[in-house]
């Protein structure tokens, strides 16, 4: 049924998509999937009606970021208490789906809030992944609002303790990276790393092609936008930062499956590195731009020329890329260092 989704983003809910696909055909899960952090409507994955929670401070009109409200003014109820738990929930109820799904040995690579990873890792290990690694992509910027403690008591009237308060601030410090979770389908009990690689072209990582300026790349991720990237949606990652984890754990014509696609960043980096992919997506609107978007990212790839073009490594600028494209039309080797 693979074929049925292939290299195309497909409008629906992925708990009804995903067992539609064939069992062990995939090769790697790449997903920034909602953080359940009350982010945006998508992003509420919990059945609390709290108003509070589901409402908009003062400062939060006019905002881009975080419409909503991360906890409740009022102190934290019961319902509130357990919306950890029903995202652990939520996380398993397609994560169960996704495992057969995979390729022994293949890897998942799962975005989440920094709050709410640990639900998403206790509900991937529950179901039979292991948890390879914690990789974390730093950011070059990030939305920082940490009320001031001293405005508060000011609007009380409370003078005195606004001094005593000053410099004191309400919140967290600017969220500079954001956690992905490094899982791995287990291989079969009695065999070798080696046996599977050899059996499913599963378990070994691409380093070579994956340095960083000569060296190997660790688990701190900094990547960022390009120039002319376009965005359009707010939790969007870097196209360089997907191309990398692809490029690291698989090889051309495999099969990246991301059940919540959102901007399409995950199928632009696929089609690019000449892999295929399966794409999911609820939101309609998303779904359009996400599509409208892979189209025209797909009009300047030339993916049926008799040759490919030169490939570039995902470090090397593009003005080198031209110069030795130049060279090699002349038949002029290019110096080396």
């Amino acid at each position: 049924m693979n074929e049925k989704y292939m290299d195309r983003i497909t409008h629906g809910d992925c708990h009804k998509l995903l067992g539609e696909l064939d069992n062990e055909s995939i090769d790697l899960f790449l997903s920034d999937i909602p953080y359940g952090i009350c982010l945006d409507e998508w992003d509420v994955l919990h059945s609390n009606t709290n108003s509070a929670l589901l409402g908009q401070s003062p400062a939060q009109i006019g905002k881009s970021g975080f419409k909503r409200r991360g906890k409740p003014i009022n102190g934290w109820s019961q319902a509130d208490r357990n919306i950890g738990n029903e995202y652990r929930e939520w996380c398993e109820t397609w994560g169960a789906l996704v495992y057969p799904k995979m390729k022994k040995g293949a890897s998942l690579f799962v975005f989440s809030g920094r709050r709410t990873i640990h639900q998403a890792i206790n509900a991937f290990e529950s179901l039979g992944f292991l948890l390879k690694d914690m990789l974390a992509w730093k950011k070059q910027s990030a939305h920082h609002r940490a009320q001031r403690v001293s405005i508060v008591f000011e609007r009380r009237g409370l003078n005195t303790e606004a001094q005593k308060w000053e410099g004191w601030r309400l919140g967290n410090l600017a969220p500079i990276f954001e956690p992905i979770a490094w899982f791995v389908k287990p291989y079969k009990i009695g065999g070798t790393i080696t046996d599977n690689i050899l059996e499913n072209e599963q378990g070994a990582i691409n380093l070579d092609e994956c340095s960083i300026n000569g060296s190997s790349p660790t688990n701190l991720l900094e990547f960022d936008f390009r120039a002319n990237e376009k965005r359009i949606h707010e939790a969007q990652k870097p196209l360089s930062l997907i191309e990398f984890l692809i490029k690291l754990t698989t090889k051309e014509n495999q099969i990246v499956l991301d059940p919540f696609i959102g901007s399409g960043t995950t199928a632009v980096a696929a089609k690019k590195l000449y892999r295929h992919f399966i794409g999911f997506e609820i939101d309609e609107l998303f779904y359009k731009a996400a599509t409208a978007r892979l189209n025209e990212e797909m009009k300047g790839l030339q993916y049926q020329t008799e040759s490919k073009p030169l490939r570039l490594t995902l470090f090397e600028k593009q003005e080198t890329y031209h110069a030795i494209k130049s060279l090699k039309r002349m038949r002029i080797k290019p110096r080396t260092a």
